[in-house]
């Protein structure tokens, strides 16, 4: 057949009402049909075609409508196919000239238009198969989200997990079942919902407005996050030099780090939480330190940080090339730089920070040998003496910078 065999068509809790003749010819017509149990249900008065409810586990592969090549088919989804939809996982598998999208009002849409709140304005989450830490680097003081939820327990979830932030004076907006008969808002005290135990409607959306308390745990726009914010055992980047090594790092949208001898994982966090499609890998030889990597990855919302329990070099000789990489451990080890460098792509960035004499010696090796900076950075922080106050400084650290020239 010539032309898309493909038709992907967005519905509501309106149903057919909701539907463009369009849409409604798209489902007439198809010969297959796939989508959710609740959507199948939705359209029902509609399909004449075979009927394929999506499997569980959900098939990302999307076998069963690739198998219906070049026959009329239909695949229902909710609203916007291609905001948090199964649009994208198709558009990743079927060429563009293969399928065409009839989208519905999405959930964000609906919300925001009984809510008179502009879209480009705040900030719009999905908490479909993510933690509820997923919304902290997005809670700042007057901040607005919607949150896609994942059920009728989701509400109260996030209502004590943003008490436990410090940020109980928050109002949620419960929306169930938008844009259907069954439709309801509540509003609510995110203290008082937190203790409530209530249970809404499964198919619900959250309208977010955060009131911070002057002690809540604030994820800042600017690196290097408090020490406290970590848990760690001392063995860490602290918060100055963080700061001085993620700019030297200089991560950019979708930019993937490996943090060698990553301790508590701060700056491969820290990387991640400058760019929602950053991503990084953090290499940590201490089966308790990785643990704990994975535990700061969940509170700080980047539970997408990937943790390879290993001692390098072995642990990263097949890993992926990245954009980045930082030694901030183990660079005297046997292999280590020689690893890191292979692995390093024309155009990737080095950065290692060394405080023994021992590395201090490796470092200004490769300088001397492949280019770069080195920069000796030397911080101090006040302290009592006696009755009185003074500088106390921390071991100087030495830096080098290095970018891979092509053909290297």
């Amino acid at each position: 057949m010539s032309g898309p065999w493909l038709t992907v068509v967005g519905i509501g809790e309106d149903g057919i009402s909701g539907l463009s003749p369009n849409a409604r010819k798209a489902i007439e017509s198809a010969l297959h049909v796939f989508g959710g149990e609740r959507h199948l249900e939705l359209a029902a008065p509609l399909i004449a075609g075979e009927i394929h409810p999506w499997p569980s586990p959900f098939d990302t592969t999307m076998d069963g409508v690739r198998k219906c090549a070049g026959t009329q088919t239909c695949v229902l989804a909710s609203g916007d196919p291609f905001h948090f939809g199964v649009g994208v996982t198709l558009a990743r598998l079927i060429a563009p000239s293969e399928m065409r999208t009839i989208p519905h009002p999405s959930a964000f849409s609906l919300a925001a238009a009984r809510l008179g709140w502009a879209l480009q304005e705040i900030q719009m989450v999905s908490l479909h198969s993510r933690p509820v830490a997923t919304l902290r680097p997005h809670l700042h003081d007057g901040a607005r989200l919607i949150v896609l939820t994942s059920d009728g327990s989701s509400p109260t979830e996030i209502a004590r997990h943003i008490r436990d932030l410090r940020m109980g004076e928050s109002t949620l907006l419960v929306m169930e079942a938008l844009g259907g008969d069954r439709e309801n808002i509540s509003k609510h005290r995110a203290a008082d919902l937190a203790q409530s135990g209530q249970r809404f409607d499964p198919l619900n959306v959250i309208a977010l407005t955060v009131e911070a308390e002057p002690t809540a745990a604030l994820i800042p726009l600017t690196p290097g996050l408090p020490d406290e914010y970590f848990d760690h055992d001392g063995q860490m980047t602290k918060s100055d030099m963080r700061a001085v090594t993620l700019s030297a790092l200089a991560p950019a949208p979708g930019d993937l780090l490996l943090d060698i001898g990553a301790g508590s994982g701060s700056i491969a966090i820290e990387w991640m939480l400058a760019h929602p499609r950053n991503r990084a890998i953090a290499v940590e030889a201490d089966p308790t330190r990785a643990e704990r990597i994975a535990s700061n990855a969940e509170r700080f919302g980047v539970p997408g940080l990937e943790i390879i329990q290993g001692t390098a070099p072995d642990a990263i000789r097949e890993l992926p090339h990245p954009d980045a990489i930082f030694v901030g451990g183990g660079a005297t080890h046997p292999g280590v730089m020689g690893a890191a460098l292979d692995l390093l792509p024309p155009n990737g960035r080095l950065v290692a920070n060394g405080v023994t004499l021992e590395t201090e010696a490796l470092l200004a090796d490769l300088q001397s040998r492949l280019g770069g900076s080195l920069t000796r950075i030397q911080i101090a922080h006040s302290a009592p003496v006696g009755t009185m106050r003074g500088w106390r400084n921390a071991m100087p650290v030495t830096q080098w910078r290095y970018r891979k020239e092509a053909g290297t």
